[in-house]
């Protein structure tokens, strides 16, 4: 497509100029010229001057300017010449070329256009009339993963994913952010939930194993149409920020494997004091000691089971009976009758939700 916008360009500039003028590639082929008998053919100059430092040059009675889209100098236009004239008509086409190049990319690039849908940049009305344009297919089922990596960013990463997933009419990279990466990938029909998690622990390995870079992946729910990947995107983004705040300790998070604590996430937070307060009457949550906290979580792990919650704590079995029994007469609630413990544990889960929420403020 380069080629036919390029070419169409030297055609409409080449009786303003009056000399022979085209671009050249990386590989040293004329893409396009005002003599079509030159295109295709080979020019022994692009392999040296393209990996180079100079902008502009002259090689055999043609002045050569460098130009390409989002700082890579992929091509070189040239013009017939080596006077003042010749190297100001280049540098004229190579930001021509240069602009209307990046134009038509970010018009027809499928991959900004799936970007675009994912961050609400298009409006619903716009997405399937802009499909239409790009040949896109608006109803096959695909899926957001959004991978996280930890530490410093590194470019790296990113080329890594892009090799993983190189069918470009199928799966869409690209970044979001310094550390955040998208992949909208297309599936069968039979793919299950766990089929997308061997995937994404398959590029936590590849990272790790080949650029030791770690990583978490959230994972949305698979979807059916092109305007409903903005919402699969927003769940992956919510799998991660809720792994993070309840401290889930795991590396692929499925927004449907999230049970109760989506629900929390999404709670007001008034509400959540609200529900605090009265759970706690008496003794507030954060009145309870580490020691306490700690072994509640403890008794939590071990399903209510005070025989093997006092072996993993190495304390006599009345040791721990003491210890519930002091905790129902702080709070009022019995952590061996099953209806106090999950009272007691959601209001867990709410407190951690509201300190990640002060502390963000």
């Amino acid at each position: 497509m380069s080629n036919r916008l390029f070419q169409t360009v030297i055609n409409q500039m080449q009786d303003a100029i009056n000399r022979v003028i085209g671009v050249v590639d990386s590989k040293d082929i004329v893409m396009a010229c005002s003599e079509l008998n030159k295109v295709g053919s080979f020019r022994e100059i692009a392999s040296v001057n393209l990996m180079g430092s100079q902008d502009v040059f002259i090689v055999d009675g043609y002045v050569y300017k460098m130009f390409g889209v989002h700082n890579h100098l992929e091509y070189a236009v040239f013009v017939e010449g080596i006077d003042e004239t010749a190297i100001r008509y280049a540098k004229i086409l190579a930001v021509t070329l240069s602009n209307i190049k990046q134009y038509y990319d970010e018009k027809y690039d499928r991959n900004n256009f799936v970007k675009n849908i994912i961050l609400d940049n298009i409006l619903p009305g716009e997405i399937y009339i802009k499909a239409k344009e790009l040949d896109f297919k608006t109803n096959l089922k695909r899926v957001a993963f959004l991978i996280r990596t930890v530490g410093d960013k590194d470019i790296s990463s990113f080329d890594l994913i892009q090799k993983l997933f190189p069918d470009k009419r199928k799966d869409f990279v690209f970044n979001i952010s310094e550390t955040d990466i998208v992949l909208i990938k297309e599936i069968h029909d039979d793919i299950k939930s766990s089929d997308l998690r061997k995937l994404a622990r398959s590029i936590i390995d590849s990272l790790l194993g080949e650029l030791s870079i770690k990583t978490t992946i959230g994972i949305g729910t698979s979807v059916n149409n092109i305007k409903d990947l903005a919402r699969s995107f927003k769940e992956a983004k919510v799998s991660l920020d809720v792994a993070e705040v309840f401290d889930m300790g795991h590396s692929v998070i499925s927004y449907d494997n999230l049970g109760i604590v989506r629900l929390i996430y999404q709670l007001p937070v008034t509400l959540c004091e609200t529900f605090l307060n009265e759970v706690f009457k008496e003794e507030p949550i954060g009145a309870l000691d580490r020691e306490t906290l700690f072994t509640i979580h403890k008794f939590f792990e071990n399903n209510l089971n005070v025989s093997e919650t006092s072996r993993k704590l190495f304390v006599h079995r009345n040791t721990l009976v003491y210890r519930l029994e002091k905790i129902k007469k702080l709070t009022g609630l019995d952590l061996r009758e099953f209806d106090d413990a999950i009272l007691f544990k959601m209001a867990l889960m709410v407190r951690k939700y509201l300190l990640s929420k002060s502390s963000e403020s």
